[in-house]
């Protein structure tokens, strides 16, 4: 039998940290910078890059076991003054 890796073995904030970050960003489409402060202010120092690399990796994922409905991370790209941007935001079913 196959031990399953768990998503969180690189980091080293609790999982129940990063579950609070990664939700804060894709459900209520809060920016890094946002999150990045609320949790500085419970005792969290964190930087808005790590968010965003917790993001990245286990968005897809943590889209599949939201209880309920189905939350697909979605990209867009966008060009803004000739600099092409990258945007990730949660999409429902």
């Amino acid at each position: 039998m196959k031990k399953s890796k768990s998503l969180y073995r690189d980091y080293r904030l609790p999982a129940a940290v990063i579950n609070c970050a990664v939700r804060s960003y894709f459900r209520f489409q809060l920016r890094l910078l946002d999150i990045e402060e609320l949790l500085f202010e419970r005792g969290v120092v964190v930087s808005y890059e790590t968010i965003l690399r917790s993001c990245d990796k286990l968005g897809p994922s943590f889209a599949h076991r939201e209880p309920g409905t189905i939350w697909h991370p979605g990209e867009v790209f966008v060009t803004l003054h000739g600099e092409p941007y990258q945007l990730w935001r949660a999409v429902d079913q």
